[in-house]
């Protein structure tokens, strides 16, 4: 376990934790490789706290969210939930463990069964966990629906009746039914105008503050995990390549990576505005991902070491952790 996940006391954390998918071609669909969408990742996230989790498209952010909650199974590494390792857990206990668990999907409509209405959406946890029946289970809905700003009378209507924000207000009603400690919000507002991303945003806070939920906020948009998170870990290639308090990050970032994504946030302020960071070429495959550091071959300072040994997380100031050998010799950048 690296240095970051020292501490006691996390809600949630994940040791080692790898998520290898098998390549498989010809007409015998014989093994050709192993695509590593999560390879040796350590994070945790504590009661009440929101880690927000920023990378490229493609860089493994969403196969972590979904390995915490078990929806994929790991490859190795470990995955605890108030201390206590959930890899073990089948049947009922795994199925207790999904009220404490929860997520909330990307596609506000895709992710909303078009054949539902939102009193069954919204009522399938209570269903599934038999919380509760008929008229009672139809009062939990209408109180989940108007906390999240929804009128009672979209209960009997169907999810293609709403607009993108209301339909991901339909998804976060139903992520918090059951009272849930812990939610992995993957890119929840990734797809919505930027006037009601503000909204679902403030709406997520509310709801943090009220129920002493914990997320882990996946983004690409370092603008949106900005506003949100405590904590903001850094992903390139399936690996943690930066974490450390949202304001050191996004005023002392030391990764080259981190620093790239940084100066590529749009801004008409001129005195706050980075140095464009020109990356060459493109994200290596995770199939075959370069030796030693997975970042040496965009990297502008990439030394002779880089391409040999795989810097590991490392902690250069409290709280703030990096895995790149330049950084962690001269952290002052």
């Amino acid at each position: 376990m690296s240095g970051a996940n020292a501490a006691n006391g996390y809600l949630v954390e994940v040791r080692d934790l790898r998520k290898h998918f098998p390549v498989r071609a010809g007409v015998f669909s014989r093994l050709r490789g192993w695509l590593r969408a999560v390879d040796g990742v350590s994070l945790g996230v504590g009661a009440g706290e929101t880690v927000g989790l920023v990378g490229e498209s493609g860089c493994g952010k969403t196969t972590l969210g979904r390995t915490i909650l078990r929806l994929l199974e790991p490859t190795t590494g470990d995955i605890l939930f108030a201390g206590r390792s959930i890899l073990p857990l089948h049947g009922t206990e795994l199925r207790a463990l999904r009220r404490d668990m929860q997520i909330i999907f990307q596609d506000p409509y895709g992710s909303l069964n078009p054949r539902m209405t939102v009193a069954r959406i919204v009522g399938e946890p209570f269903a599934v966990h038999r919380v509760a029946r008929g008229r009672e289970r139809r009062r939990l809905v209408t109180q989940l629906l108007e906390r999240v700003g929804l009128e009672p009378e979209a209960l009997d209507r169907y999810p293609h009746e709403f607009s993108g924000g209301q339909r991901q207000r339909i998804g976060i009603a139903r992520a918090i039914a059951l009272a849930p400690k812990f939610i992995v919000c993957d890119e929840p507002v990734s797809s919505l105008d930027v006037s009601i991303q503000a909204q679902i945003l403030n709406l997520l806070e509310d709801l943090q503050e009220e129920f002493g939920l914990s997320y882990l906020f996946i983004a690409h948009d370092l603008r949106v995990v900005a506003h949100i998170s405590q904590r903001v870990a850094v992903m390139y290639l399936g690996r943690i390549v930066e974490l450390a308090p949202r304001r050191e990050l996004y005023q002392s970032p030391l990764h080259p990576y981190t620093r790239a994504l940084l100066a590529a946030i749009p801004t008409i302020d001129p005195v706050s505005r980075r140095p464009k960071l020109r990356l060459p070429g493109d994200v290596p495959s995770p199939v075959n991902p370069p030796p030693g550091c997975p970042f040496h071959p965009r990297c502008p300072v990439a030394e002779p070491a880089c391409q040999e040994t795989e810097p590991k997380l490392t902690e250069v100031s409290p709280g703030h952790f990096v895995a790149c050998f330049v950084a962690v010799r001269s952290p002052e950048g």
